[in-house]
């Protein structure tokens, strides 16, 4: 989770709660009596002590002294948001729904996700790109070929090329094949 701290007549300032040492953590708990479980969960209802400790806790790193009472911001100062792992993971979560409710399609999802996901990212744009992309994935590609399933590649051809009568002479430099190489004498 990133913590978003905006001070009054000032710049969002980010502080991403998994960059925290156990050390860390543990002057956290301690200082507002939460868990570390209970914290996380915090964070993701914006809830001032967990957001406030770790925000705390991540500018003593650049001044020590700094104590727990001299870090008081507005309770609108602060706000949670998702980090680029959690929204990738989240955007997962909602599309694999798809393939196990029938009710459900990736339009309706991404409909979904793309009225609420962008608001709670800290990227937005890294959020509504992963839904597209997971909207237009493998039906995307299945649409270009104008049948119900990806189109494959294969690797090397297996008949003649469409002007040609004959076979194409392969041009690779690379080495024979295990089946067509020499094989080692055996040493039993």
């Amino acid at each position: 989770m990133i913590i978003v701290y905006t001070p009054a007549d000032g710049e969002p300032e980010q502080y991403d709660a998994s960059t925290l040492r156990v050390s860390e953590a543990a002057i956290v708990q301690r200082t507002v009596d939460m868990k570390w479980q209970e914290i996380k969960a915090g964070l993701e209802q914006d809830d001032l002590d967990a957001m406030r400790g770790i925000v705390w806790v991540v500018k003593k790193r650049s001044n020590p002294s700094l104590r727990f009472s001299e870090f008081d911001p507005g309770v609108d100062e602060m706000t949670s948001r998702m980090d680029r792992k959690e929204v990738a993971a989240y955007v997962d979560t909602a599309f694999s729904a798809v393939e196990t409710d029938s009710n459900l399609t990736a339009e309706m999802v991404a409909g979904i996700l793309l009225e609420r996901l962008p608001d709670i990212a800290a990227d937005p744009e890294h959020a509504r790109a992963l839904i597209e992309a997971k909207t237009q994935g493998p039906k995307e590609t299945a649409a270009e070929t104008g049948s119900g399933q990806p189109e494959e590649t294969p690797a090397e051809p297996s008949s003649p090329s469409p002007t040609s009568s004959t076979p194409e002479t392969p041009t690779s430099d690379s080495s024979p094949t295990s089946s067509t190489s020499p094989q080692p004498p055996s040493t039993n």
